[in-house]
Order: C-alpha cells, then sequence, then structure tokens
C-alpha cells in the first residue's frame, strides 16, 4: 500500500498585512526614538536655562 503524503508548501509568501506592521515599525521606531531625544533635549534646554 502506497502512502500519501501532503504536499509541501510552496516557499513561504509573506503576507500583504505582515509587509504592512514591518513597514509600519521600521516607521515608528525612528520617530519615538526621535520624539524621545527630543524630549529629553527639551528638558536639559529648561534646566539649564538656556
Amino acid at each position: 500500500m502506497t502512502t500519501h503524503r501532503a504536499p509541501k508548501p510552496a516557499a513561504r509568501t509573506r503576507r500583504p498585512v505582515e509587509r504592512a506592521v514591518v513597514f509600519a515599525l521600521l516607521v515608528a521606531v525612528p520617530a519615538g526614538a526621535a520624539w524621545l531625544g527630543g524630549m529629553i533635549y527639551t528638558i536639559a534646554v529648561f534646566a539649564l536655562g538656556r
């Protein structure tokens, strides 16, 4: 008796939603870092009284 195996899936393709999430993270992380840097800079400027 022969065995029947399920066909192997094709190369894994990224879903459009997954691409959108990755893109959003790539944009959000530097934007968040810039915002945090700006907040630190603002507080430092007020604290030093420039």
